[in-house]
């Protein structure tokens, strides 16, 4: 459940593959059924408004973990944070990653992927060169090819 909604009274649906969390009658989370036993999965992305104020928890937060394995934070996600790191310092080249993944509530994975893939060749090591790279991804896959006449 998002951080924000701590202590906050919301409603859960279970269906037998998934349960959703409802703010009032608004949808704020689904989530595949946990088929093991008092198991536990941790989404990043409902904490990443904690993160951004507390960076320093992040390289050693469970749910990234969990997101790596996962394979939602991928290989180019560490590789354009290293540098981040390295050229704004820990806190803030930190606070850019997480920047870069609240950016993924509006930007299809593959798309924001690509655009760090591409921020990070041109070094381009901020969350507004990572949106843009994003964009132009997403239009990119909308356009059609182009044919020889």
């Amino acid at each position: 459940m998002p951080v924000r909604l701590t202590g906050k009274r919301v409603r859960v649906v279970l269906y037998a593959s998934h349960l959703v969390v409802y703010d009032q009658h608004v949808e704020v989370a689904r989530h595949e059924r946990l088929i093991v036993k008092a198991g536990c999965r941790l989404e990043l992305d409902h904490y990443l408004e904690a993160l951004i104020r507390k960076p320093g928890a992040f390289p050693g937060a469970t749910a990234l973990e969990q997101a790596r394995s996962e394979g939602k934070f991928t290989p180019v996600h560490d590789a354009w944070w290293a540098p981040a790191r390295k050229i704004h310092g820990e806190r803030d080249g930190t606070r850019a990653l997480i920047e870069v993944l609240l950016l993924g509530r509006h930007i299809p994975h593959e798309h924001l992927v690509a655009g760090l893939a591409t921020a990070l060749r041109a070094g381009a090591l901020t969350a507004d060169a990572v949106v843009l790279e994003a964009r132009k991804a997403a239009q990119a896959e909308d356009e059609p090819p182009v044919t020889g006449s």
